[in-house]
């Protein structure tokens, strides 16, 4: 499962978003999405399994961390991004 995560803070970099998730299981993967500044501004996170990540989102989302209230959530697929042409 693919989590959003937003409202951290500017300075955090990837292996802090990392060490944050994999107290609630294995972490796939990390992806930081930078503003124009280089700041970073949202973020990616893909977990192994899914019950793992629903709990991340269970206690993450809505935590102060670093000063900021952490949005964790599952990421969706837009509408546009639809495989079905029929």
């Amino acid at each position: 499962m693919v989590l959003f995560i937003a409202n951290f803070d500017y300075e955090t970099e990837e292996d802090e978003l990392e060490q944050l998730f994999t107290k609630f299981g294995t972490v796939h993967s990390v992806k930081i999405c930078r503003n124009g500044a280089g700041q970073s501004a949202y973020g990616f996170i893909e977990m192994l399994s899914d019950y793992e990540a629903e709990r991340a989102i269970e206690v993450l989302n809505g935590r102060w961390w670093k000063r900021r209230r952490l949005k964790v959530n599952e990421k969706y697929a837009r509408l546009d991004d639809d495989d079905d042409d029929d």
